[in-house]
């Protein structure tokens, strides 16, 4: 595990806070989700030896082959992140969830290669997978059933995205209240992104595909999928899904999953 590490506490939001000074953070929710967040920015800090201990402690032979033929050190540091991220989380899901122990070197990440999910992470382990990286962190989820995950660092956006993401209106022509009408503009894209992703499909497909309809005090949210996206993706269509966000440390954390059966 990277140095620093804290165990596994829940509940969803309520632990997760993001310190760049700490290299991982692992956090159990409701779901049943596991949360890693990896600091961007302390990896940075380190040197290439740090890199390269944690490359051969956690990645397989495959994993060290790819971030060697990324050219930019920055997108190297960004890849393994996102890595240890994935792989943490997965370990910590599985033994909450099944009591079972492995090492992060045997979880296998991959992308989806083709089709309208192309670039969705996947693992070699029966769960799923979401992942986002933004600024100084990035962060995964895990958990049994398909998961959006959207991180973005609070700024100020551009006045055409402001404009865009300005108000949502349902499919009835009612404001989603005044709560979400004062919903901030980055953590409202992050809530339309993290509903693209649990689909798979990102930027993709254009983020006024989703409406958001409502946000509560306790950071849940709803959304409705445009005519469009349910043309696309007919689950899209369905009730069964828990939405959740919150600004926390300076960044917009939004977390979308499906619910039990």
């Amino acid at each position: 595990m990277v140095p620093g590490a804290a165990e596994p506490v829940p509940p969803l939001g309520g632990g997760v806070t993001l310190d760049p000074a700490r290299p991982l953070q692992l956090r159990h929710a409701r779901g049943p989700l596991t949360l890693a967040v990896v600091s961007i920015a302390w990896l940075r800090s380190q040197g290439e030896d740090t890199h390269s201990a944690l490359s051969e402690r956690h990645l397989c032979a495959e994993e060290i082959a790819h971030a060697a033929t990324l050219p930019l050190a920055k997108r190297r540091i960004e890849w393994l992140a996102g890595r240890l991220a994935i792989k943490h989380g997965v370990c910590a899901y599985r033994q909450r969830s099944a009591g079972f122990s492995m090492r992060t070197a045997d979880v296998r990440v991959r992308a989806v290669e083709n089709g309208v999910r192309a670039g969705k992470p996947v693992v070699n382990v029966p769960v799923e997978v979401g992942l986002s990286h933004s600024a100084d962190f990035a962060i995964a989820a895990c958990g049994p059933r398909e998961i959006g995950i959207d991180l973005e660092r609070s700024r100020a956006m551009s006045p055409l995205l402001e404009d865009l993401l300005a108000f949502d209106t349902d499919s009835r022509g009612a404001h989603g209240g005044g709560r979400l009408q004062r919903m901030p503009v980055p953590l409202r894209w992050a809530c339309k992104e993290a509903v693209l992703k649990h689909f798979g499909v990102g930027l993709r497909v254009d983020s006024r595909e989703v409406v958001l309809t409502g946000w509560r005090a306790d950071g849940r949210f709803s959304w409705t999928a445009s005519p469009e996206l349910r043309r696309r993706i007919p689950d899209a269509a369905g009730p069964h899904f828990e939405s959740w966000a919150r600004e926390i440390d300076g960044y917009a954390l939004a977390v979308v999953w499906r619910q039990e059966p």
